[in-house]
């Protein structure tokens, strides 16, 4: 039996007892074990923490670069230092395997370290005035105070990502993780204290959306609200912050296409895209989605699918050997066996799969099989919705041509993928190809340095390296006469 903690609000570089006394008991998605009971924040609990940050802003936004770099890095040696046990927290409070908790931690430092190693690199310019003795100077300055609203797919990777840039840029910075997996931040916050954030830099107020995000957004003292989640909850937002004419930066939901062309290295491609639709239970925004074969090699192609996902270990994430945990929870689940019996409906077919797992472990858990559909059509309702669970949906086209049109034909535009040795076909997917990322004859996952975002319903602005952390910063102009 798992001891049950006991967590309040992290405001001003303390615990602090929410003005309520509901609370969130956050269970393991593979065991149904409670592990935590977590403080639900109220208005003035969320209100309190933005004005920590705000006080707290003067001072941190003075300091110079390096030295808020210097305590990023401290973090990061804390975060390396706790791996293990912080690939534990994420492994029992979102479901993920234990080797991929550990590749998270991994991609956590590199996202703080990119934005301390480039703290000094937020530069200005000077341009010749209109008038003699006159030089015009652009400064990049921090926004103030900003607000993070993160999803429960990546929980500690997806605060890092928020916190690096926004302390580096010289925020201070007030996070509401999901509340189905907040321990990850909260396991960072503590790391924040040792290693020596001034107080008010980095608070945490958990809790749902509807109360804790929606304060968030419209308090006036948030200046940039960053949130990763789903489209319908980014619309709310959008709209809230336009009162305050608020700056938003949202990553929001993907339906990546997987083409695969008749010169692909086949084996590498049917590697990825496993990999890109089963990691993480398919609960990734960059996952497969739906998968574009060309029908010169696609019975090849199947038949390796077919070899593989059966291959796929499903059982306690702990387990070093396992290869794909559970579904975050019940509703998650039943929500993808769902659209998988509709796509059956509609005239799918279920060659692997197709059904929540059952006996032994799989009971107290929330598991579903690893699933392969065929006859699948691009007009299908699973092929249009994101299914975010693991479900790979096939499809044979006649040519490159039919792939473009089939790939594009979606409202979401986040990430995509493309096998082929043809660089002619490359240059054409770069023209015409609309999606803000595209992985070419490799499997997923986005690196510190490059920059994450999608186009249409995926979200507007973006995530990571030098164009990510600009998002953290405004612009003074000033007309110097001298």
């Amino acid at each position: 039996m798992t001891d049950v903690r006991t967590y309040d609000l992290f405001i001003g570089g303390e615990w602090v007892p929410a003005t309520t006394e509901e609370r969130d008991t956050i269970r393991n998605p593979a065991t149904g074990e409670a592990l935590a009971s977590v403080a639900i924040a109220s208005k003035d609990d969320v209100d309190r923490a933005l004005q920590t940050a705000q006080e707290a802003f003067g001072t941190w936004s003075r300091l110079i670069a390096t030295d808020r770099a210097d305590c990023l890095y401290r973090l990061i040696d804390l975060i390396r230092r706790d791996e293990e046990k912080l690939a534990r927290i994420i492994t029992t409070e979102n479901g993920k395997p234990i080797r991929e908790a550990k590749v998270e931690v991994n991609f956590a430092i590199q996202l703080i370290r990119f934005a301390a190693e480039n703290a000094r690199r937020l530069e200005g310019n000077i341009i010749p005035g209109s008038r003699p003795g006159e030089k015009i100077l652009i400064e990049k300055i921090p926004h103030g105070v900003v607000a993070g609203i993160s999803a429960w797919n990546f929980p500690l990777a997806l605060t890092a990502r928020k916190l690096g840039p926004a302390l580096a840029a010289g925020n201070t910075f007030v996070i509401k993780p999901h509340e189905l997996t907040p321990l990850s931040t909260l396991a960072l916050a503590e790391l924040s204290v040792e290693a020596g954030f001034p107080k008010g830099v980095f608070n945490v107020v958990t809790g749902g959306g509807v109360t804790v995000g929606n304060q968030l957004v419209v308090n006036p003292i948030t200046k940039l609200i960053t949130m990763t989640g789903s489209t319908p909850a980014g619309r709310k937002i959008m709209a809230a912050a336009s009162e305050g004419l608020k700056e938003v930066r949202l990553e929001l939901v993907g339906k990546a296409p997987f083409i695969v062309m008749d010169d692909a290295d086949i084996e590498a491609a049917a590697n990825a895209a496993v990999a890109a639709r089963f990691m993480n239970c398919g609960q990734v925004c960059t996952a497969n989605e739906r998968t574009y074969v060309h029908q010169a090699v696609y019975d090849r192609f199947l038949e390796l699918l077919r070899r593989k996902i059966a291959e796929i270990k499903v059982g306690n994430p702990l387990d070093a050997d396992t290869t794909m945990g559970p579904k975050i929870s019940r509703a998650e689940l039943e929500k993808v066996d769902e659209m998988v019996q509709h796509a059956v409906a509609q005239g799918a077919k279920v060659e692997i799969g197709g059904k929540a797992l059952t006996g032994g472990i799989y009971d107290a858990g929330n598991f579903y099989a690893p699933t392969l559909l065929t006859n699948v059509t691009n007009e299908m309702d699973i092929t249009q919705n994101e299914v975010f669970g693991p479900v790979l949906s096939l499809i044979k086209v006649e040519d490159f041509d039919e792939a473009l049109m089939m790939a594009n034909k979606s409202r979401y535009g986040l990430s995509a993928y493309m096998f082929t040795q043809d660089l002619k076909k490359v240059m054409r997917m770069s023209n015409e190809l609309n999606f803000g990322e595209i992985y070419v004859n490799r499997e997923g996952g986005e690196a510190a340095q490059g920059f994450h975002h999608g186009y249409g319903d995926s979200g507007i602005g973006g995530e990571d390296g030098q164009y990510g952390l600009e998002a953290y910063v405004d612009t003074k102009t000033i007309y110097l006469n001298y």
